[in-house]
């Protein structure tokens, strides 16, 4: 998807862009836009390493639900894995679009990477409401 590849772009232009400085950007207060942009492509990755964590306990839990069940009441973790797909198509296409405020610009990677975090961080707080709700009975 054209998204991935543009992050990936951006990613790796901060790699060069990083070897060439010697120390990471103040991410409490950066001061260009591609400090901003490394920041915001960062708290990304943190939001996705903990979005794929809490992914997997969701899962896990729903799939033990499933085993509790009678075989014609299950379809918990079938249910979770097609909402979870279509959430990753709703978050690449509204992060894609939201992109589009500085399409071209050097700001758009930060826009996307931003927005990426914040319904990644959205989506883990509903997989562990998910998570925590089953976990109860």
């Amino acid at each position: 998807m054209r998204l991935n590849l543009y992050l990936t772009g951006a990613a790796a232009g901060m790699i060069v862009a990083g070897a060439a400085q010697a120390q990471e950007p103040d991410c409490k207060n950066p001061k260009t836009q591609a400090d901003m942009t490394f920041c915001e492509q960062s708290r990304y990755e943190a939001a996705d390493t903990a979005l794929n964590e809490q992914w997997k306990k969701t899962r896990a839990a729903l799939a033990a639900t499933d085993k509790d069940l009678d075989e014609k009441d299950r379809g918990a973790e079938k249910a979770l894995l097609t909402a979870q797909r279509a959430w990753i198509s709703y978050r690449d296409a509204q992060c894609e679009a939201y992109g589009f405020q500085a399409r071209g610009g050097t700001m758009e990677p930060m826009l996307v990477a931003g927005c990426l975090a914040n319904l990644s961080d959205e989506r883990t707080k509903q997989l562990k409401e998910l998570f925590d709700a089953v976990g109860q009975r």
